[in-house]
């Protein structure tokens, strides 16, 4: 009688035991697969290509005047819209006074001088559309103390204001981009004058 108390005892502590083991490994194994799943999308996630949204142009007109680089950049890493900024270098030309003649009249030579434009824009579209349009506002530094255009009523000086409406074609995963629009310029004497500016370049 007690022989076989033992072994039914024996055999229930074994089938408990196999219960636990089994169980155990069941939870451990659910447990590493959702650790192994969970840690395989975050490395995908890390892995995820960047949104293409700064871009490197060469625009012609505009806020640089004849021709500028120019760098464009939205202030979230992670988003192609919304607000940003640009930054460029370039150049333009004008008549400054070179001395007087004989009878006292100012004589003028034309020179270059550089140009850094500078702004802030808002870029409207649809996330995943390269079609965009640009509303900006920036300001200009000039090298040289000059009037943009030699019809200005106001006195020369070394900055002058910008706006921009401006058409893009911005690629979606980078690429070839293109803008055209329209660019006031608001002149050293505060006098708004009608411009525009084409310009190409790459995202990234």
């Amino acid at each position: 009688m007690l022989t076989v108390k033992y072994h039914i005892g024996l055999s229930a502590a074994k089938s408990l035991r196999d219960y636990v083991s089994d169980n155990l490994m069941r939870h451990f194994t659910i447990y590493l697969t959702i650790a192994f799943i969970a840690t395989f999308n975050q490395s995908l996630s890390a892995h995820e290509e960047p949104i293409a949204n700064k871009v490197f142009y060469t625009e012609m007109g505009g806020a640089g005047v004849i021709m500028s680089a120019n760098f464009d950049s939205r202030f979230k890493s992670n988003e192609r819209l919304g607000f940003g900024y640009r930054l460029g270098f370039g150049f333009g030309y004008g008549d400054f006074v070179d001395g007087y003649d004989v009878w006292g009249y100012e004589n003028y030579v034309t020179k270059t001088y550089y140009s850094i434009p500078a702004g802030l824009n808002y870029v409207f579209g649809k996330p995943n559309d390269r079609n965009t349009f640009e509303v900006g506002a920036g300001v200009t530094f000039l090298t040289r103390k000059t009037t943009v255009y030699p019809f200005e009523r106001g006195e020369a000086g070394n900055a002058i204001g910008h706006l921009s409406f401006m058409y893009r074609i911005m690629p979606v995963n980078g690429g070839f981009s293109f803008r055209v629009g329209i660019t006031p310029i608001i002149g050293t004497g505060g006098d708004l004058f009608p411009s525009g500016a084409v310009g190409f370049g790459y995202v990234f």
